[in-house]
């Protein structure tokens, strides 16, 4: 009676696209650079795609028709003990481990410690302000070189050590700059009613901030997650002598380089008559090369899609006043 049924304003919208469609009707200029356009994008995706897909396929082929590069476009002989072999190698378990927990403990921490200092960047009490935020964007595009970095970390006990490959990354200028952008675009009169209520700087940031500023945390820890899970230069120089504490990276540049030798090693890496049947099979360089390159590429392509929505959002958001 005072409102329009759902029927009706399906009815009304309807008849607005119609009229819309008429209104901008395509003319056979647009409909060629349409087709174009989809042509050449789509090709390009495929391109992208195929990659990955091409290496998906080989690895859950038939071992010997792999060997002689006789799969291309699609799988046959369809089996996982590929997988199930590389999987049961301990080095790639513990590694998978250590990697997994530096992702997630390392992109946690890297969050909460690059959204407070963008949020204490962007306060006027912060003594030093302007001094700090340009000393910071300044290690973006300078760093002392390999070998000090090395010397450095070295003297603070940051070798062998798991926190090696958290303490490093606690502040990350780039994210930085992403968070105190999108926090300056927060109304300020939103922080003041909170600081006449009598919030405190600590309080305003938990309870205010942090939840507004879900869509570029969500960015910056996309950035981080993915710069931890490929990350293998910190593995491959501080860990020399705790290799149980080697990353999946780290494990995969290992096994590239002398996979010549691989089949041997996980003959006898199994531990069980079980193990051992499965592990049995691949003995082929290129399976071996190919099934490990999807361990670790897997679980990035698995969870990207779930955070894209958050990413695109947060990074449009996060760079307009640049």
């Amino acid at each position: 009676m005072f409102g329009k049924t759902k029927q009706e304003r399906r009815d009304e919208k309807a008849e607005m696209l119609n009229a819309n469609r008429r209104k901008f009707k395509l003319t056979a200029g647009d409909i060629i650079f349409n087709t174009i356009n989809y042509t050449v994008f789509g090709l390009f995706t495929l391109l992208c795609i195929f990659p990955f897909y091409y290496i998906f396929i080989n690895t859950i082929s038939d071992n010997m028709m792999v060997s002689r590069g006789l799969i291309n476009f699609y799988p046959e002989g369809i089996h996982i003990n590929n997988y199930i072999a590389i999987l049961q190698l301990r080095e790639i378990g513990n590694a998978l481990l250590v990697t997994f927990g530096r992702a997630v403990l390392g992109t946690a921490v890297m969050v909460v410690a690059s959204s407070f200092i963008a949020y204490l960047m962007t306060k006027d009490v912060m003594w030093g302000k302007k001094f700090w935020y340009r000393f910071t964007i300044i290690t973006m595009y300078f760093n002392a070189g390999l070998i000090p970095w090395f010397l450095t970390m070295m003297m603070l006990g940051l070798t062998n050590t798991f926190t090696a490959y958290i303490i490093p990354g606690l502040v990350a200028p780039f994210n930085i700059i992403l968070v105190k952008t999108y926090i300056e675009s927060i109304p300020a009169e939103l922080e003041e009613s909170a600081h006449i209520d009598g919030a405190g700087m600590m309080t305003i940031f938990w309870k205010l901030i942090w939840p507004l500023s879900k869509p570029i945390l969500a960015t910056i820890a996309i950035f981080g997650a993915v710069s931890h899970w490929n990350s293998f230069i910190d593995s491959l120089i501080l860990m020399n002598n705790a290799p149980e504490l080697h990353t999946l990276q780290h494990r995969l540049y290992v096994y590239l380089n002398r996979s010549s030798n691989l089949a041997a090693m996980m003959q006898s890496g199994g531990g069980n008559t079980q193990a051992s049947a499965a592990l049995a099979g691949v003995t082929n360089v290129r399976v071996i090369n190919y099934t490990i390159s999807m361990v670790t590429v897997l679980p990035i392509l698995v969870v990207y899609p779930y955070m894209q929505r958050h990413f695109v959002k947060g990074i449009m958001l996060g760079a307009v006043k640049g």
